[in-house]
């Protein structure tokens, strides 16, 4: 794909128009202190993964409306005290995948936690969180963006971003974790994901968001080209007069308003080619981010952004702030 959004200069000073929605912080408060009505109850069970290095557990927790969540707990073999850790989230369909998979954080000395996402896991890595929800019964395009999508309470990310804070608590209560030292990551979806949780956790040491999706939805659907964001316009060419409607409920899960409330630094990620993602919704979410930042720009690369080239950035990055 040729550059098509907007030229980095402008990237730069790009804001999004996205208005923080009335009630927005009685709708988060209500909604995790709903969830957090019901323990944790985070239990950790050691698996054989087949790697010597590493050692993995099968975690569950529970997440929105006190339902179970699964995960994957990879710690360094041979340790010594508490660890750093850091909670990772999944791209769009994919799960938390096989114990051995996915195990570089821990490779590299912190305690790795895994997060499923509610209901996906059979696109390109597997997955064995349902998502129970019966409150989401409206019609839906096929997907999960527009899964209950007419009203913030029975929308899909309300139930995935309540599951993600209830990870990074989840990792916390692991005696093998140093709970103020505490990282959130993820690409596409998943860094959306970690952009919601830096404004919904204020005592985060870090964020690594990597060609973030979730950002900026206005802009995405009137530029991205593709998938997952298509979902929602093929919702919208049916359902006209929902507009407004389906605007609303975007605002209280959008990174670029989610990112006006961060404090931990973060890093981000970008591909100038990328139409999944499209740059300047990218930029939306950095520009507003209130917290410490920098990111790494990667002019000649579409959805895969910096792929392991960024991997290093990020070995350097979280090393040097935590």
């Amino acid at each position: 794909m040729p550059h098509f959004d907007l030229p980095l200069d402008q990237l730069r000073g790009y804001r999004s128009q996205v208005a923080e929605p009335d009630g927005f912080q009685e709708f988060w408060d209500a909604t995790l202190a709903q969830a957090r009505g019901f323990d944790l109850d985070a239990v950790f069970t050691p698996v054989d993964s087949g790697l010597r290095t590493v050692a993995t557990s099968d975690v569950v927790f529970r997440g929105f409306a006190g339902a179970p969540v699964r995960a994957w707990l990879h710690l360094p073999a041979h340790r010594e005290g508490p660890l750093p850790g850091v909670v990772e989230y999944a791209g769009y369909g994919g799960g938390r995948g096989l114990a051995h998979e996915n195990t570089v954080w821990a490779a590299a000395g912190y305690a790795h936690l895994v997060m499923d996402t509610r209901g996906q896991g059979s696109g390109w890595r597997g997955g064995v969180t349902a998502d129970a929800a019966p409150e989401a019964g409206d019609p839906a395009a096929p997907g999960f963006m527009t899964r209950g999508i007419a009203d913030p309470d029975s929308y899909y990310y309300r139930r995935v971003f309540t599951d993600a804070v209830r990870a990074v608590e989840a990792l916390r209560a692991h005696d093998g974790v140093d709970p103020d030292r505490v990282a959130v990551a993820g690409g596409s979806q998943g860094g959306g994901i970690a952009l919601a949780v830096s404004g919904l956790v204020d005592d985060l040491s870090a964020v690594m968001a990597d060609v973030p999706f979730l950002c900026d939805f206005p802009r995405a659907l009137s530029v991205a080209d593709s998938d997952p964001y298509q979902e929602v316009v093929r919702y919208l060419k049916v359902h006209r007069d929902r507009v407004d409607q389906v605007m609303r409920t975007l605002a209280h899960f959008d990174g670029s308003v989610m990112a006006r409330r961060a404090a931990a630094p973060a890093l981000f990620s970008v591909g100038l080619m990328d139409g999944v993602c499209p740059p300047s919704t990218v930029f939306a979410a950095y520009n507003a981010y209130a917290g410490a930042k920098d990111i790494a720009v990667y002019p000649y690369n579409g959805h895969e952004g910096g792929a392991e080239h960024h991997q290093v950035e990020k070995f350097r990055w979280l090393a040097a702030t935590l």
